[in-house]
């Protein structure tokens, strides 16, 4: 969502929800991903969302809050962003139900190598999660400041976003979509809504070096480059404690472009889907360990 197309500030307020910590609903500037400095850089849309499978276990619930969410998510209205929610919830049920397949080839590798694990557990988590969240991003264009022209292209520049890895088990990626917001567009109201085909779009990141990278095992920075009709999927660290470290955490982050006049203010949007253990679920073997206190920890060295 362009800053041109922002809900309007008592829109803003509706789909933000603090108690949630900010993740339902709208969020920016809310997250500390650096010491002493909040992410400006990016907005964020966040909603849970279960599996197929349990969708079919609940279909008779009328609402979000009879499926025990911690905190049921917050959708614009249907007349300011018609179709939004149908449209959101089949692409992010789609990647939950993808992450359950990617899960069980994980599931196999685990079974070999880490002793005592259980035998389809990460494909059970993702399948019975109540925690998994879709985050919809867009990162703003960077001011010239924060632009990746850091002078040394053997440097990593996290301008975009921090380096860091996710809490959960798998994260569905989908391609990143570059816009052009030099051209500004009118502002949704409940009345009328801009066409997406108004939105100049570029084919790929007019700066080559913008984009995802992360970081191997041998601290190698690799970027990443997700096609149009693909899907991506990364390991997070709850992952990590579930096979002793048989998988790791994949650390990474997203590169800014460079400021250009030729190529206007550049903003990059894409989707996240975080496939996490329920609250409860022990991570940790050893230490017994629960997701809960694993995402308390992640919390509190980010805050």
């Amino acid at each position: 969502m362009s800053p041109s197309q922002q809900p309007s500030s008592w829109s803003q307020d509706l789909l933000t929800n603090p108690a949630s910590h900010y993740n339902v609903g709208w969020s920016h500037g809310k997250e500390a991903l650096k010491s002493g400095q909040y992410d400006t850089l990016k907005g964020s849309y966040y909603a849970t969302i279960i599996s197929s499978y349990l969708r079919s276990q609940f279909q008779h619930s009328s609402a979000e809050t009879d499926l025990k969410f911690e905190h049921p998510n917050v959708w614009p209205p249907e007349q300011l962003i018609p179709d939004f929610r149908r449209t959101f919830e089949e692409l992010c049920v789609m990647i939950v139900d993808i992450a359950q397949l990617v899960a069980r080839a994980c599931d196999r590798f685990a079974m070999e190598f880490v002793q005592g694990y259980e035998q389809g557990g990460l494909e059970r988590v993702v399948k019975e999660s109540m925690t998994n969240r879709a985050r919809l991003l867009h990162y703003f264009p960077p001011p010239e400041s924060l632009s990746g022209t850091s002078g040394n292209d053997e440097e990593p520049d996290d301008s975009w976003c921090a380096l860091h890895v996710d809490d959960g088990c798998l994260t569905g990626l989908t391609s990143a979509l570059f816009i052009n917001e030099s051209i500004s567009l009118p502002p949704l109201t409940t009345t009328s809504t801009p066409s997406t085909n108004h939105i100049p779009a570029f084919k790929e990141s007019p700066d080559p070096l913008a984009g995802l990278y992360i970081r191997s095992r041998t601290s190698d920075v690799v970027k990443v480059n997700i096609p149009l009709d693909c899907l991506a999927f990364q390991t997070g660290s709850a992952l990590e404690l579930m096979t002793g470290g048989v998988l790791k955490a994949v650390p990474h982050f997203v590169r800014g472009p460079s400021v250009n006049r030729k190529t206007g203010k550049v903003a990059r949007n894409t989707l996240a889907v975080f496939t996490q253990p329920n609250l409860d679920e022990i991570v940790d073997v050893k230490t017994g360990l629960t997701f809960r206190e694993h995402i308390r920890m992640s919390d509190e060295k980010h805050a």
